[in-house]
């Protein structure tokens, strides 16, 4: 995935702003709203390490979970042709469509890209 820096085990969405002329970006996955910025690649790098560190700091002294819980439930919204092939694939394996989705997601490499 493109525009993802991580540090961690934590994920920031980055992106580049033309009219202030600097790079910025917000963390993933957490309770909270943080961002940061950089007009360099190497400043935002810092900036993201040092967000990301002051987090959890601030997160351990509220004795406050940094990371959003997950439900494990989500709505997926697919082509009808495909959701019926989904369907009859599950079916002849004798399991649901639940379960395929989960042993794909599973088997996907969970390697996140940064270029």
């Amino acid at each position: 995935m493109k525009n993802l820096m991580k540090y961690g085990d934590y994920c920031a969405k980055i992106e580049y702003s033309p009219e202030d002329h600097c790079f910025f970006g917000w963390l993933m996955g957490i309770n909270d709203s943080i961002s940061f910025e950089g007009q360099s690649i190497t400043e935002l790098e810092s900036s993201f390490k040092e967000a990301v560190d002051d987090y959890i700091d601030l997160c351990e002294r509220m004795g406050k979970e940094p990371e959003k819980t997950y439900k494990g439930s989500f709505n997926v919204r697919i082509k009808p042709e495909l959701h019926k092939k989904l369907d009859l694939m599950a079916a002849s394996k004798g399991t649901s469509i639940n379960k395929m989705i989960e042993l794909a997601v599973e088997n996907m490499p969970m390697k996140i890209d940064q270029d």
